[in-house]
């Protein structure tokens, strides 16, 4: 596809607030989703109709359902504190990616058709008609909207943008107005069991191959099982580690834990997706959907726990949601929590010296470490507060020599996006994604220049693939953004015990 020319921020010494540029992104739309993917999901093909009606009919189904949705819409004092706090706004200067004008687009129509001020003096209070255009405006804005939630972490009432967002997704789904890259991998998980619609021989030939490649590099021979019952663990890992550099690396990294530990473990045909972008165009019915597959795939290989590998929002549907979508898991054994990470993995066989590791195996790098959005601010790791932040941390430093963390104000819950989440991460939203991940572009080029550092290390499939391309954008090396569990398994001390 051809990629229209646009012109590219400058990294600059230090992350500054640019001057306004209305409509700046006005332009910008993911491609609509087609019939074929929009029926699968229970959606109408096209706009219908009486689109107004069925959208403000679902804008009131939401209201009621989701108390937090109207709490947010009604309380903001547009005080102003979340303008500055969003990747997009940062990257492309227009006003509707501030949080705030992001939200104004639906608190316009709110205030129109549900209160009532609105109703009978809307020019006053800032309400507007749900017209074509307006819905046009939808289309664009919320999907300028990665749903990383930064800005709730500055927001002095707790303002969720990233769940306006998902209203506007599932209120343009609901007549016939759809992403199509979204719907899309969603049919394919319905019909296949993972976003790319890799079936199970070619799931099955390509953990062939990878345990052949283990086997040449380091002589020993480390299994990649797949649909083994009465395995104790089911590994629901995104696609993207099945074949992708850097995630395959993780990959290879989970299975020589698993092997060096004497875990026996298990991917599996019909759940081999971690990924629910359910999450991403707010519909709890195909989140849930998704779910109950990996409760159905646990079932049937009766296996004792479910380890998720590296993805971030994937970790925030499991840590968040799991257990409602598709519990009750009483079936498993409990002496794990549900669901497990495999960082979580990893640090308590590091702490009880099951895992030992030569730091000197990644003296060739200097690690940074990225915190993916939805691991930071939506979910935990461990019984430790703020595990999310320091398990992945104490696992690089055990596995390397040289780490440096980014600035304080551009990690932990205060992380910036990669500029790829929230179901975004498609060619037609180029331009956004490559402005998005300025602000993260730049804290990193800080701590490269001030302290070498060579390689980046995340826990999100959604983030790898993200910086593998902006780190071109950007001067870096498509190499330097690496899986965390690849620094584990490089330095990991393996011996020749089989299973």
């Amino acid at each position: 596809m051809a990629v229209k020319e646009f012109e590219k921020p400058t990294l600059k010494d230090y992350t500054s607030i640019p001057s306004v540029e209305k409509d700046a992104t006005s332009h910008l739309a993911p491609f609509k989703s087609k019939e074929e993917f929009q029926s699968s999901l229970g959606y109408p093909g096209e706009l219908v109709d009486n689109w107004q009606e069925i959208a403000l009919d679902k804008m009131g189904d939401l209201l009621k359902k989701y108390r937090s949705l109207r709490v947010y819409l009604d309380s903001c004092m547009q005080c102003g504190a979340c303008t500055d706090k969003c990747h997009y706004y940062l990257g492309t200067k227009d006003p509707n990616n501030m949080p705030v004008g992001r939200q104004n687009l639906m608190r316009g129509v709110y205030r129109r058709y549900f209160t009532l001020p609105g109703k009978y003096l809307p020019k006053l209070v800032g309400a507007v008609d749900f017209t074509k255009e307006v819905l046009d405006e939808w289309y664009s804005y919320y999907h300028q909207c990665s749903q990383c939630r930064r800005c709730a972490v500055f927001c002095p009432i707790g303002i969720d943008t990233a769940e306006i967002s998902m209203a506007a997704r599932e209120i343009m789904d609901s007549v016939g107005v759809g992403q199509k890259y979204c719907n899309e991998i969603i049919g394919k998980v319905h019909k296949i069991g993972n976003n790319l619609g890799l079936p199970e021989p070619a799931l099955a030939n390509t953990l062939e191959g990878l345990e052949e490649d283990v086997k040449d590099e380091i002589n020993i021979d480390v299994k990649f099982p797949l649909d083994v019952k009465d395995s104790d663990v089911l590994l629901i890992t995104p696609s993207a580690d099945f074949f992708a550099e850097p995630h395959v690396d993780g990959l290879i990294g989970y299975a020589k834990v698993f092997h060096q530990a004497g875990i026996s473990w298990t991917l599996s045909s019909h759940a081999s997706e971690a990924a629910n972008f359910g999450m991403f165009i707010g519909s709890y019915d195909n989140m849930r959907k998704l779910a109950l597959r990996i409760r159905e795939a646990a079932l049937e290989l009766n296996v004792k726990r479910i380890i998720f590998g590296e993805c971030g929002h994937a970790w925030r549907v499991a840590y968040s949601f799991l257990n409602t979508l598709a519990g009750p898991f009483d079936f498993l054994d409990s002496r794990y929590p549900v669901p497990q990470h495999i960082c979580e993995l990893t640090y308590d066989l590091m702490n009880r010296n099951v895992l030992k590791f030569d730091k000197s195996a990644n003296d060739d790098m200097t690690l940074t470490y990225h915190d993916s959005c939805n691991v930071a601010r939506a979910s935990n790791m461990g019984d430790i507060l703020g595990g999310q932040f320091s398990v992945p941390r104490d696992i690089i430093k055990a596995t390397v020599n040289n780490f440096y963390d980014m600035e304080e104000e551009s990690i932990k819950e205060k992380t910036y996006c990669c500029g790829g989440g929230g179901g975004l991460l498609t060619d037609d939203l180029i331009e956004l994604r490559m402005k998005g991940a300025l602000p993260r572009m730049e804290a990193l080029k800080r701590v490269v220049d001030d302290h070498g550092v060579t390689h980046m290390a995340a826990i999100c499939a959604i983030c790898k693939s993200q910086f593998s391309k902006a780190f071109q954008y950007y001067g870096f090396e498509l190499d330097q953004i690496i899986s965390l569990h690849q620094l584990v398994g490089n330095a990991l001390i393996m011996n020749k015990k089989e299973l």
